[in-house]
């Protein structure tokens, strides 16, 4: 019973241990939800982690445990933080699990290698033999030999490499829940008391059943190959979360800090904030933090996907992982551990390959209740054999088919290659995106952008640099340069704190321009800045309507901001202050055109500067004036004329737009509000990247859609097969062990079609 009205509830991902197919997913989520205090539960069968929603008043994760640790499954507390030092020192706890895991498959896969060949060789010459007479029978010493080994190795296949088999028969008699491993069990375990009763009742069975035909070889086999893909999958799925692993080793292992004047070299997870780091030449910085001295070039390729490095000087922000290419650093660390902006997108990341898209649903909702009718199915398959099968074939022959339709059927009808087709697509998709500088908060949305008609994109700072910048410098009176005139303006303009006023100074210290003393400085507001330099009075204004001239309605006209400089009532010349469109703003509109997705620009500035930066960037169409208040109306308005629309800002004004839209773009560059109204966050504010999602989700969605056709195609075909539709028409009857080779590798090659988005995004 859910316990819907009580507010205290914890969000938790926990890791799940004993999953072996899509079933399992059901059954634990099936398990956990009904009990008191679990608001929500979704378990994730590629990821083999579990997202719990609880009241942890009402219910706990032992109490979880005791509900479904009866039938194998495990749910551990990961409440570790994502920078752990120990993930630094080793790997976590989960990847040893799995690497054991891992080495133990390995271990069965090979003590089954010799038995296998000698099953599939011992068959091979029986087919050969008879029915098809290509080389005569087995003479009786190797055939005797074989008659008594077999049964060694299938007791051997199926009561210590099949234990988990027999376990899932166990579970299902007493728990009444059924998963693969069920299928799978009752399967080889039917085929194996079935040969051992011919084989310890030969004599007795002769006259009725034909006893020289057993399926201990399919027992062997079966198992075999099964875990045979097991391991191979368990080695695919651990390939799928390799931008985690790249992520968390990017993350430096030590820290070298000055305490009490020394450099002393510590653990990563003893940085403390405040502490002064230092970072020389070729060394990562630890944390996140401030430089206070020194300057250098950092790459944060890692952060933005940007190979040229990035200036810093003392007061620029440094991200904890990135590269110090040259100089020597001194930083104040600000942001440790879990708080760190390298932890925050491991942790985003992560919750983002755990998630669901809604894609997954019908493979959800057929996983669910695929075992009871495949068991059913195998049942009644069986019994038509030998009632229906007795009346043409005679009794021996039809509970011989019958016997190897029941354990055909049971052995391929593999749920897993379901319950793999869209995680593993999603988790491949998701990391794929985080090493490219896209950060996708969920399944659902990395889905969604692929339906994107329409972007709209706010215009200062996203489509824009969103600092102003000086561009263009007229002189009218002859006795002064451009330079000079620029002297006399950012001597004073330095005293304002103005946007353009930076713009003007930052220009002249581009320059080298040495700044003059002024007196008498006074900011008129609405206006401009007047002071009093070399005895005569200065004063940068807005133009008058008077002072109006052709270069100031040009400026004015491209969407500039125009100052007069002048001394007394002389004007010395003027200054046109703009910001500027983004690098690669044109490219992206350009590659949203080409994708079929139309481009909008919203923006409160004035129409006149709106067009002419729609002009530069290629944006035919733009809504400009509009109030903060209203983006989100705009976004509407597109929906209700059926766009899917993709809203993309990084203001706080933008907040109420992206969380509107099908799907909210931030810049990481932006306002904290806007990233957590965003789903999708780029890095380094790079807009070249909303192509990018786009084409990254729609060969994501491609990918999943082959692997759920390829799964399902595969069950459609499979089952019928095995149930032997075929025989009774072409005498086409599918062997156990071919079963059980389709059955690992449908599940692998979902695995591998997904990774094929490592190389195509």
């Amino acid at each position: 019973m859910k316990n819907e009205n009580n507010k205290s509830i914890t969000y938790k991902t926990f890791e799940v241990s004993g999953m072996h197919c899509a079933s399992c997913s059901n059954i634990i989520r099936r398990k956990i939800s009904k009990l008191e205090g679990v608001h929500t539960c979704e378990v994730n069968y590629a990821t083999e982690k579990a997202k719990i929603a609880y009241d942890p008043n009402l219910v706990s994760p032992a109490a979880m445990n005791v509900e479904i640790q009866t039938l194998g499954y495990i749910i551990k507390d990961n409440d570790t933080r994502p920078m752990d030092h120990s993930q630094h020192l080793g790997l976590s706890n989960a990847k040893m699990d799995k690497l054991t895991e891992l080495k133990q498959l390995r271990q069965h896969v090979l003590t089954m290698i010799p038995p296998m060949i000698i099953s599939v060789f011992v068959m091979i010459w029986d087919i050969g033999a008879d029915p098809l007479k290509a080389w005569p029978e087995m003479s009786s010493i190797p055939k005797g030999f074989f008659h008594h080994l077999l049964p060694i190795f299938a007791t051997y296949a199926l009561f210590t490499v099949g234990v988990p088999y027999l376990k899932g028969i166990w579970r299902f008699i007493k728990y009444k829940v059924a998963n693969m491993d069920t299928l799978v069990g009752i399967g080889t375990l039917t085929a194996f008391v079935y040969s051992f009763i011919l084989t310890a009742f030969e004599g007795f069975l002769a006259p009725y059943i034909n006893t020289q035909h057993s399926y201990y070889d399919v027992t062997i086999i079966v198992i075999g190959f099964i875990t045979l893909g097991k391991y191979l999958e368990s080695k695919s799925k651990m390939r799928t979360g390799e931008a985690i692993e790249k992520l968390i080793n990017l993350q430096a292992k030590t820290a070298l800090v000055l305490r009490d004047n020394e450099e002393i070299e510590i653990p990563i997870d003893q940085v403390q904030i405040g502490d002064i780091v230092i970072v020389k030449p070729g060394a990562k910085i630890p944390v996140d933090g401030v430089i206070t001295e020194g300057s250098s070039a950092v790459d944060e390729s890692m952060i933005n996907g940007e190979p040229i490095p990035i200036d810093k000087k003392a007061g620029d922000y440094v991200i904890g992982a990135t590269i110090n290419k040259q100089g020597y650093l001194q930083c104040k660390a600000t942001k440790v551990g879990s708080d760190t902006m390298l932890a925050q997108i491991i942790k985003m990341v992560e919750e983002a390959q755990g998630s669901r898209a809604p894609i997954q649903g019908l493979a959800d909702k057929i996983s669910a209740v695929f075992v009871p009718i495949v068991l059913a199915i195998a049942i009644i398959t069986f019994i038509v054999w030998v009632t229906v099968g007795t009346a043409y074939l005679g009794f021996s022959t039809a509970l011989s088919l019958g016997i190897v339709c029941f354990v055909s059927i049971l052995v391929i009808a593999c749920p897993c290659a379901l319950g793999l087709a869209t995680p593993t697509a999603v988790i491949v998709g998701v990391g794929n995106g985080a090493e490219n500088g896209i950060l996708i908060k969920n399944a659902e949305s990395l889905e969604k952008l692929k339906d994107a008609t329409t972007v709209v994109m706010d215009k200062t700072g996203t489509i824009t640099n969103g600092k102003p910048v000086l561009t263009d410098i007229v002189v009218f009176d002859s006795e002064l340069s451009e330079k000079s005139l620029l002297q006399i303006a950012a001597s004073i303009e330095i005293k304002s704190e103005h946007p353009l006023a930076h713009a003007i100074v930052k220009r002249s210290k581009k320059e080298g321009i040495r700044l003059l003393p002024v007196d008498h400085f006074k900011a008129i507001e609405g206006v401009g800045v007047q002071a009093k330099l070399k005895a005569k009075h200065i004063t940068i204004q807005k133009p008058t309507r008077v002072e109006k001239n052709n270069e100031i309605n040009t400026f004015q006209s491209e969407g500039k901001t125009v100052v007069v400089v002048k001394s007394d009532d002389k004007i010395l010349g003027l200054l046109a202050i703009s910001d500027t469109i983004k690098d690669n703003a044109k490219e992206t509109v350009a590659l949203l055109h080409k994708q079929g997705v139309d481009v909008i620009m919203v923006t409160g500035d004035n129409e006149r500067t709106s067009r002419y930066i729609a002009r530069q960037a290629g944006i035919d169409s733009i809504i400009a004036e509009v109030l903060p208040q209203d983006k989100a109306n705009t976004i509407k308005e597109l929906q209700h004329k059926g766009k899917k629309v993709i809203m993309v800002g990084d203001g706080i004004n933008d907040a109420p737009a992206l969380t509107q839209a099908d799907v909210g773009i931030a810049m990481a560059t932006g306002t904290d509000i806007a990233i957590d109204s965003a789903d999708v966050i780029l890095l380094q504010g790079n807009i070249r990247k909303v192509s990018d999602a786009i084409h990254l989700s729609k060969n994501t969605v491609r990918i999943i859609k082959q692997n759920l056709f390829w799964a399902f195609i595969y069950n459609i075909v499979g089952i019928p097969l095995a149930a032997g539709l075929l025989y009774p028409f072409f005498g086409i009857l599918l062997n156990p062990v071919f079963a059980g080779v389709a059955m690992a590798g449908s599940s692998v090659s979902v695995v591998l079609n997904s990774l094929r988005l490592r190389r195509s995004s």
